[in-house]
């Protein structure tokens, strides 16, 4: 039998965690080495049960499940799923977990705990094991507290940038973003994969965290320096006159927002002067988009594997002839150091 996946739930509500516990232990893939009532118990004991993941409610007696995530993610790097109620609701608190580390959030309310058996609790389960295997790197408490961290520097002579990420793309974006300078000239247009509700909390924190102001796309808005993350269930477009185009429409793949499209349209709006970059996720949405890129002649980046979460994403595409491969904290020096030749997008 494969060695189970090892899990430490973290929640207050008794009736919830015995609901949660049943379901993960079934069919014996998955141990719940313990259950802690509070963030101060699960982090006492990391340590003793060596956890592959945890998951982490927001909500909680004495210290948040934010204030958790940070410690861990500090001390003992662990892979942390949110599980909270206020998921629905866009809890900035929640978007601020999953950019200090967490791999990803789910509301209580979409979890499927009446019966283990069904087809939802078993996606579940494999999303568990899927996450207890992925790869986190130490987060440094208050690495992300200053709008005036970041050196201004020049800006890099291009027209527009293209990030994408999945699973552990808050963090891997936060960490990021705030290595650019407030000053950067250059629109940088981002789609994460996201749970529904979670766009627009991540863009507030990410907008009172980071130097550059960062907002929500909006339909028929051009594109302005700072960044613009795509909402909830549309194709974020780089169109004409560098026009944003919000596509809800066209029938989608396996994502919406899609890292393919927007890439895609960069490479042809902005063809030379256009930047690709794939940052950690699972599947390979954005590979195609950033070989569109490269042969457009634009620059390509992909997260390198030790620092992404899970590399699936970047290794696709590296295969696609991704330009750099690099650790995230030298992506931003890239970004705002080299010299692309200017191209007004046609």
């Amino acid at each position: 039998m494969p060695t189970p996946t090892r899990v430490l739930v973290c929640e207050d509500s008794r009736t919830f965690a015995a609901a949660l516990v049943r379901t993960l232990e079934r069919g014996g893939e998955i141990e719940v080495v313990g259950v802690a009532t509070s963030g101060e118990a699960a982090i006492a004991d990391l340590t003793r049960l060596a956890p592959d993941l945890v998951t982490m409610d927001i909500e909680l007696p004495g210290m948040s499940g934010l204030d958790a995530v940070e410690e861990i993610m500090s001390a003992r790097p662990t892979p942390i799923l949110i599980v909270s109620s206020r998921i629905s609701s866009g809890c900035d608190l929640a978007a601020a977990a999953l950019a200090s580390g967490a791999l990803e959030a789910i509301g209580k309310d979409e979890l499927s705990l009446g019966d283990p058996d069904d087809a939802a609790a078993g996606a579940f389960r494999r999303r568990i094991k899927m996450l207890g295997g992925a790869r986190v790197i130490r987060h440094p408490r208050g690495r992300l507290n200053g709008r005036s961290s970041a050196p201004s520097r020049p800006a890099p002579r291009g027209s527009v940038i293209g990030i994408c990420a999945s699973t552990g793309g808050p963090h891997a974006l936060a960490t990021l973003l705030s290595g650019i300078p407030a000053d950067f000239a250059v629109p940088i247009l981002v789609v994460q994969h996201i749970g529904a509700g979670f766009a627009d909390g991540l863009a507030r924190w990410l907008d009172a965290t980071v130097p550059l102001p960062v907002r929500l796309a909006e339909h028929g808005v051009r594109a302005l320096p700072g960044v613009t993350l795509a909402p909830d269930g549309a194709d974020l477009v780089l169109g004409t006159e560098s026009v944003l185009r919000l596509d809800r429409t066209t029938p989608a793949g396996l994502h919406r927002p899609s890292a393919d499209v927007l890439l895609r349209s960069i490479a042809h709006r902005a063809q030379s002067a256009g930047v690709a970059v794939v940052l950690t996720g699972m599947g390979r949405d954005g590979a195609d988009g950033l070989a569109a890129v490269r042969e457009a002649g634009g620059l390509t980046i992909a997260q390198d594997e030790a620092t992404s979460a899970v590399f699936g994403m970047p290794n696709e595409a590296a295969k696609c002839g991704a330009a750099l491969i690099l650790p995230i904290g030298e992506i931003a020096r890239a970004l705002t150091t080299v010299a692309l030749e200017r191209q007004k997008p046609r």
